[in-house]
């Protein structure tokens, strides 16, 4: 069965297990890294969604786990409000794929 997991620190992420995602506290780069590379070995994972707060601590634990994982993962912003984190990472992708940054610096 697909799983829904969502990443980050336990105090931003308390509210979605009210909606029925499964929920994995983690305070800092190196327990994200430690979940996102169990989660990536776990075939059931469909969707993990990172705080955009750890996200933007340990984008190489992010890209790893899009390497090593089918599964969907989304950054997603705090109460904090967004600090463009996904944009700036879709952006390099893009730029690296086809050698122009078509989605512009700002």
């Amino acid at each position: 069965m697909a799983r829904a997991i969502v990443v980050g620190e336990r105090h931003l992420i308390l509210g979605f297990k009210g909606v029925g995602m499964e929920i994995i506290p983690a305070q800092d780069r190196e327990a994200l890294h430690r979940e996102l590379m169990t989660l990536a070995r776990d075939p059931d994972v469909a969707l993990v969604l990172v705080t955009e707060s750890l996200a933007a601590e340990a984008p190489e634990s992010i890209a790893e786990f899009r390497g090593a994982s089918m599964a969907s993962l989304t950054v997603i912003p705090t109460h904090e409000g967004s600090r463009h984190v996904s944009f700036e990472m879709m952006r390099r992708l893009v730029e690296k794929s086809i050698g122009v940054d078509v989605l512009g610096k700002d």
